[in-house]
């Protein structure tokens, strides 16, 4: 099924984990698919992980930017490499995040600039500098928030904040660009086998915690979170507009006691 046939997707942190998955989701389904990332060879690395498959594969279908996007030149430079290049942006999955653990009295100031300015002002430039390009074409946007941004954790109080701010920015924007015919929802994952959750997966004690509260009994995978993305970009979703969705095997259904 070619359900995105034609249209222009950008995935931010298309390198691995989540935007990898989300890509090769969107190509599948015959997206134009624009990845975004920090680092050109993981990029790359994507790219040769498309479907071998190419017989209805152009080969200006695919297009990789390297972009920091806490840097507003560079994010305003990428929105217009995109635009020049396929003339027009139809849904847009801001995934790029980082983790950052420790106390308050543990952070330093560096830790929590990371942590807001990747997760949350680097949402804010990309989703910004799109947006009358998404009005244009009535297109929609997916962030990848988190249940931490629905709720506290212990010892990561940066990365609650930055998500906790992408979950009311989703909400924000779709009330303000819904008459515009944009739609503006978040998928909110919990633990997902990626590089960032590696402290919880090679710690067996770790992860039995983790599933003794997770009614679905496994850690998510990429392609589980993609899916997810992919629905709420989809036709099948236009009237879905401001919701945060979790993604995360009933975790987020508990009140936090433990089962008696």
């Amino acid at each position: 099924m070619k359900r995105f046939r034609e249209t222009v997707v950008i995935i931010t942190g298309a390198g691995s984990g989540i935007g990898r998955a989300t890509a090769l989701r969107f190509a599948n389904e015959g997206a134009k698919v624009v990845l975004v990332g920090r680092t050109a060879a993981t990029l790359e690395e994507t790219i040769e992980q498309l479907p071998p498959d190419r017989t209805w594969i152009h080969t200006d279908h695919y297009l990789t930017i390297t972009c920091d996007i806490s840097k507003q030149d560079q994010v305003a430079a990428m929105i217009k490499h995109v635009v020049d290049q396929f003339g027009k942006i139809d849904i847009l999955v801001n995934n790029a995040g980082t983790a950052v653990q420790g106390k308050i009295t543990e952070l330093s100031d560096d830790d929590w600039k990371q942590a807001i300015d990747t997760n949350l002002t680097g949402t804010f430039y990309v989703c910004r500098a799109a947006m009358p390009h998404l009005i244009a074409s009535k297109g929609c946007i997916v962030n990848v928030s988190s249940v931490s941004g629905m709720g506290g954790d212990w010892n990561m109080p940066a990365y609650n904040a930055a998500k906790a701010g992408v979950t009311n920015l989703t909400r924000t924007l779709a009330l303000d660009h819904g008459a515009d015919g944009v739609r503006v929802n978040a998928v909110n994952p919990s633990v997902t086998k990626t590089d960032m959750t590696d402290a919880i997966q090679s710690n067996e004690e770790k992860t039995n915690k983790f599933l003794a509260r997770c009614p679905l009994g496994r850690l998510a995978e990429p392609e589980d979170i993609a899916a997810a993305i992919a629905f709420l970009a989809s036709e099948d979703a236009l009237m879905i507009t401001g919701v945060n969705l979790p993604v995360d095997g009933g975790v987020s259904a508990s009140n936090g006691q433990p089962q008696f």
